[in-house]
This record gives C-alpha cells, sequence and structure tokens, in this order.
C-alpha cells in the first residue's frame, strides 16, 4: 500500500504568504494530478498558534531567518506564518484537499517548531501518524510539497528512520535554498536511503 503525503502547500508558503517559497503554487496542479495513483493521500498542515516560540518577532533583536538556541536544539526564525485559523495557514485553494483521508497539524505547541511530518523538532514527541500509517498498511510512502529542504526532508528522513520505503518526488517539492540548505537537505536525504526520483 503506497500512500502520498503532500507536505504544507498552504498559502503563506506560496507566492505572496508570508515565508514564500519561490515557485510554490506551481506543484499544486501536478499534485493533484498525482493523488489517484495512490492509496491513500495524506496532507500535512502546519498551524501555530499566535505567538509561537519560532516566531522572529517573539525574539527581540532578532531577525527572521536567524538561529538561536532552543531547549531541543537550533532554531531558524522564521516571520510569523500558518497562525491557526488565519488565510494563511489555509491550504492553497486550488489545492485538492477533499481528496485527503487525514489531515496532519504540527508546530502547535507554542514552545517547540515542527518541521517533521512525524516528530516535532526535539526529535521525540510524536504527531501520530507513523500509528495511523502502519495501522492501515501503508508502508510505501511518496512525499511531494514545501519545502524540499526543511519540511519534506525532516518527514523523509523520519519516515526511513521509523521503517518506511520513502521517495521524494523533487518535480512536486520546491524549496527554500537557506545557505545552502537544499543541496545539505539532499545529501542527509540520500545518505537516510531516501529515494529522490
Amino acid at each position: 500500500m503506497h500512500a502520498l503525503i503532500v507536505i504544507d502547500v498552504q498559502n503563506d508558503f506560496c507566492p505572496g504568504g508570508a515565508l514564500a517559497v519561490t515557485e510554490g503554487d506551481r506543484i499544486v496542479g501536478p499534485i493533484n494530478d498525482a493523488m489517484a495513483g495512490f492509496d491513500a493521500v495524506i496532507l500535512t498542515q502546519d498551524w501555530h498558534p499566535a505567538g509561537h516560540s519560532s516566531f522572529a518577532s517573539q525574539h527581540p533583536g532578532k531577525a527572521p531567518l536567524e538561529q538561536v538556541e532552543m531547549p531541543y536544539g537550533p532554531q531558524v526564525l522564521w516571520p510569523d506564518h500558518c497562525v491557526q485559523g488565519s488565510d494563511g495557514a489555509a491550504f492553497h485553494p486550488a489545492l485538492d484537499a477533499n481528496r485527503a483521508e487525514m489531515v496532519i497539524r504540527k508546530g502547535f505547541r507554542p514552545q517547540i517548531d515542527s518541521y517533521s511530518a512525524f516528530f516535532e523538532n526535539d526529535h521525540a514527541t510524536p504527531t501520530g501518524l507513523e500509528g495511523y500509517l502502519k495501522t492501515r498498511g501503508l508502508q510505501r510512502l511518496t512525499l511531494v510539497g514545501l519545502a524540499t529542504d526543511f519540511c519534506v526532508a525532516f518527514s523523509a528522513i523520519d519516515a526511513v528512520r521509523l521503517g518506511f520505503e520513502v521517495m521524494v518526488n523533487e518535480a512536486l517539492c520546491r524549496g527554500i535554498d537557506l545557505g545552502g540548505s537544499l543541496t545539505a537537505a539532499r545529501e542527509r536525504m540520500g545518505t537516510a536511503g531516501v529515494t529522490l526520483t
């Protein structure tokens, strides 16, 4: 059984959004077209409370894309984005969200960010996605969405670590590429055993 995991195709990550990924909207139509080829479709949604600790606005003197140390390790500070209930947190209007059997919301704990669809950034607090996939017998995963070098890569690496067979379809992803982060993410995924297609 093969699942398509669509990562964070939300307004704030698309052109015009608070944390826009270049050409983030270009992948929406092709993702919709791909959905029919899978046994299940799962969407993830960044879902931050206002004043989330990963927002640069919560750290006086810090600017977006600077890094700080959190109790769970280094954290990139982001512009306020994907605030719960906001238009920015909504799925891109062209995404066929009705095809999804499950939506996993992440990043809703105020004191910890969450890139991975499987764990918060402490790499220990689960989202529940692993259990859902395993109880449904969904062992093969193809990941697509935004952004390649953050939420897609973290999700893919965690999925391999949890025993899934994992592919990332790079044509259906777009990256931020913050200081070489895209190349580094590809290398980390390859080393972990993720198949890049």
